[in-house]
Order: C-alpha cells, then structure tokens, then sequence
C-alpha cells in the first residue's frame, strides 16, 4: 500500500478529481496549504504599495491505494494537473505500514 501525496494549483481540482474518479480511486483527502517552490511567489501592487506574495495557495491531495493502483493514480494526477507552467507542483509517493478503518475493524487493502 502507498500514499499518494500531489501537491497542485486549486484551479485544476476537478480535472484531478474526476481523472482520479474515472480510474477507480474511492477516496481522497484535500487540504488547502500554501508553499513555493521555483516560483518563489511573486510580487503585487495594493493601494499604491508593492508588496511580495512568497506563499502561494496549493491544494494538497492524500490518497491512498494499493500497489497495483500507484502508476495509474500518478499518471491521472499528471495528465489533470499539468499545466505547463512553472508552480503545476509535485506528486510524493510513501510507503504506508497499515491502514485500518475504524467503522469495520477492516485492515490493509480492504479498508482502503
């Protein structure tokens, strides 16, 4: 079992969702983060006054699957997301131990 973590613009949330939809994926976990990378944020004008952005708005995607689901899972995200664009984010891939789910008492990939 894995966790897949992507890291990717808000605006490309449905695309993602619905790739991740159409290849069988049941469940994610969406948190709204801020970060940089490359693009190293950027600078705004408000009320006459230059200020920076150094943290940008991101969506961070949690999504568990089986072993046999990580390539098709990154290649969804991938083909969503992608934009071309310097800031399109990345995708991290870890080992998961154990998953339980806690309504059934199910363990392993079956509570996935």
């Amino acid at each position: 079992m894995k966790l897949v973590t992507a890291i990717i613009k808000p605006f490309k949330m449905d695309d993602v969702r619905a790739a991740l939809s159409d290849i069988g994926i049941q469940g994610i976990t969406v948190t709204e983060v801020k970060g940089f990378g490359r693009q190293r944020g950027h600078t705004e004008l408000y009320r006459g006054a230059e200020y920076v952005v150094d943290f940008l708005p991101k969506l961070k995607l949690e999504i568990a699957v089986g072993d046999e689901q990580v390539e098709s899972t990154i290649e969804a995200i991938i083909d969503a997301a992608n934009t071309g664009k310097i800031g399109d984010g990345k995708i991290f891939v870890s080992a998961m131990e154990q998953v339980i789910r806690i309504r059934t008492g199910e363990t392993g990939e079956d509570a996935i």
